[in-house]
């Protein structure tokens, strides 16, 4: 969520993604096998099934061996599928037999832009539903737009947030480990506005947001960067520099950042909508 897709981190579809690591960015036949048909499985199973001709059930599953058949997966067989499923760290996929034919399906857990009505989502109604932190990663050179006008669910059906940080042993999926920055959200505060959450298949957990499909400002409890890099851009002269906190994991340098305006309007932007996650 992380092509890798049609766009990533919200930004044009003929934008560069940068990842941190700009310049080196490997070709698809250099990535490991198995890296590609997960991520060609991302695409097929989130965003693609139509445009490629698969007969995707309301519950977003779709036979493995429809999938074999196109010619993008020719390199892949049904073992290879089932390996990808079983030893994706981030449980991106489910598989099952069919209730009725027996035929081995498979699905994405979340992260979809085609509508799949009967998606297994658990709802969370109330704020002890949460975990202690829910956040959304991005990157630095992203939140000036997004403390300006929150985030979008873009492309995609939903926001995707994850119940804790990267490296805090919490995350399976919903977070990069490599984002710059953690927007952590006041769940109370939006559920009593009428915002709706649920939890993914996967622990990922999921918003629709508002009417307009935007999590505003004023949903936001803090900004935590968690790989300086500019600092200067981010954090004002006038405030405490530097905000430490610990991990049970690893000691991690974060900043607190300017508390974001609560500012409506503007077209709203999700650092991650079409990433692989």
């Amino acid at each position: 969520m992380e092509a890798e897709e049609s766009s990533a981190g919200g930004l044009p579809q003929n934008a560069t993604r940068s990842d941190g690591n700009r310049g080196r960015r490997r070709r698809p036949r250099d990535q490991d096998p198995d890296v590609r048909l997960s991520k060609a499985l991302s695409y097929a199973l989130r965003h693609g099934a139509n445009k490629l001709g698969l007969h995707m059930g309301s519950d977003g599953f779709v036979d493995v061996a429809e999938v074999l058949r196109l010619p993008q997966f020719k390199a892949w067989s049904l073992d290879d599928v089932q390996r990808v499923v079983e030893m994706n760290e981030k449980q991106r996929f489910a598989v099952r037999p069919h209730p009725s034919t027996g035929h081995l399906q498979i699905r994405a857990n979340q992260g979809h832009s085609l509508p799949v009505s009967e998606l297994e989502l658990t709802p969370l109604l109330d704020p002890s539903d949460f975990p202690e932190v829910v956040a959304h990663g991005t990157y630095l050179r992203h939140w000036t737009a997004i403390r300006r006008s929150g985030l979008s669910r873009m492309g995609r059906t939903h926001i995707h947030l994850a119940p804790g940080l990267p490296g805090d042993g919490t995350v399976v999926s919903g977070i990069r480990n490599n984002c710059e920055m953690a927007i952590i959200i006041d769940v109370a505060k939006a559920l009593a506005d009428g915002i709706a959450f649920y939890r993914s298949a996967n622990g990922v957990l999921l918003t629709p947001g508002d009417a307009n499909g935007r999590l505003l400002p004023q949903y936001f409890r803090e900004a935590l960067q968690l790989r300086p890099t500019r600092k200067s851009q981010l954090v004002s002269p006038t405030l405490p520099h530097l905000h430490f906190c610990s991990s049970p994991h690893r000691e991690r340098e974060r900043e607190r950042l300017i508390p974001p305006p609560e500012v409506q309007g503007g077209p709203g932007f999700n650092t991650c909508p079409l990433t692989y996650s």
